[in-house]
């Protein structure tokens, strides 16, 4: 489990925490089936994972999938975002998690 968030882990979680985000409650470093997810609802089973470029390279792809699937299994809705992703456009980040919720509606 790491100490130190990355900028966009910081960015999303300080959108995240304490109910700010429609009143939805996240945890932060949340173990879930033998893994530790970013970010997790438990009450909407809603996870949010935050990937950096490391992400996109060689077996990282296939581990994440496979990851994604024994989540799903469970009944979870694993939403993936890229740092960029989050550092650019926080506001649409945090309306796609809004609308998995079942919260909102896309525009």
């Amino acid at each position: 489990m790491r100490k130190v968030m990355t900028d966009a882990e910081l960015k999303l979680w300080n959108e995240l925490r304490a109910h700010r985000l429609m009143g939805l409650g996240f945890r932060r470093q949340f173990p879930i089936a033998g893994y530790i997810v970013d970010f997790a609802c438990p009450e909407k089973k809603l996870i949010v994972e935050v990937d950096g470029s490391q992400h996109a390279q060689g077996d990282a792809v296939a581990g994440d999938a496979a990851r994604t699937v024994r989540l799903e299994q469970d009944g979870w809705t694993v939403l993936r975002f890229w740092n960029d992703d989050i550092i650019r456009d926080i506001d649409n980040v945090c309306q796609h998690i809004v609308i998995a919720a079942g919260l909102g509606s896309a525009c």
